[in-house]
């Protein structure tokens, strides 16, 4: 227990780095020690944030949705970002959204300076995993948080999860008719992949940004969009976005007229994943 005291510091990151790790392997049993550790010896509640985000996102894997759900909304609420009882539309929630853009360029967008301060981070990382729970089981809600990621994006800096805000609130506008603005959304989407520096979100990304994009370039370029999705999904460790851009890219081979015997191998592919 003194290793507490004597070099918090290297105990703290020791647990979290352990912590990620049993969730990597479905250890939720070693996670929940580890967490209760972390929790009960952390200084301060922003040191708790990484196991905090990592116990969630074992709630979701472990079809624990609702509460993961939860978990999430209460942490952002004590960091002083409030997502429940938020009662507009989304057609409502989407047009606030594309009014605030409307004030910036895209250039503007692309070269907004990059978020630093590390709670601010952990809150987007909440935020991003929060947004494909919702798509699940309450989609309703969705553009709500869509809306708050964009917005601190703008006033924070752009982070990794940022270009998810985007790639979703391109799908939601696609959604509601116009896909000529959708498609807008997305593409600057995947452009801000590349501009925040990291690969960490460029899986679900494309994963959203992929369907919308299919309406106005050839349907057969889709197929490398999702191979690429795969790929980067695979090398930031989400297996979950993974997964799914290989699904869409299967049922897009059905309709983009690819050789059956093709699809029928890629799907079995599939279903060893």
């Amino acid at each position: 227990k003194k290793h507490w005291e004597e070099h918090y510091e290297l105990s703290l990151e020791l647990f979290d780095l352990a912590a990620k790790c049993a969730l990597t392997n479905s250890d939720y049993t070693s996670l929940k020690l580890l967490s209760e550790q972390v929790i009960a010896h952390g200084r301060s509640y922003e040191d708790k944030l990484s196991v905090m985000y990592v116990s969630t996102c074992a709630l979701a894997f472990s079809f624990r949705l609702p509460e993961s759900i939860e978990q999430g909304l209460d942490v952002l609420a004590n960091l002083g970002i409030e997502l429940r009882g938020m009662g507009t539309s989304m057609e409502a929630c989407v047009q606030e959204t594309k009014d605030l853009l409307s004030i910036y360029t895209d250039d503007q967008i692309l070269n907004t300076r990059q978020m630093i301060d590390p709670t601010m981070i952990m809150a987007m990382k909440f935020l991003g995993k929060l947004i494909g729970g919702m798509n699940q089981i309450m989609p309703a809600s969705s553009p709500h948080v869509t809306q708050r990621i964009i917005q601190l994006s703008l006033l924070h800096g752009m982070s990794p999860v940022s270009p998810i805000g985007f790639a979703h609130l391109g799908s939601y506008t696609a959604k509601l008719g116009d896909i000529s603005e959708g498609y807008h959304y997305v593409k600057l989407a995947r452009f801000l992949v590349d501009k925040v520096g990291s690969r960490e979100s460029a899986g679900g990304v494309i994963c959203i940004a992929s369907p919308v994009r299919s309406y106005v370039e050839p349907l057969q370029a889709t197929f490398e969009y999702h191979n690429e999705g795969y790929a980067a999904a695979m090398e930031s460790g989400d297996i979950l976005q993974a997964a799914l851009n290989i699904l869409v890219r299967d049922g897009v081979f059905l309709f983009a007229g690819v050789n059956l015997q093709t699809t029928q191998e890629k799907i079995a592919e599939t279903a060893n994943f």
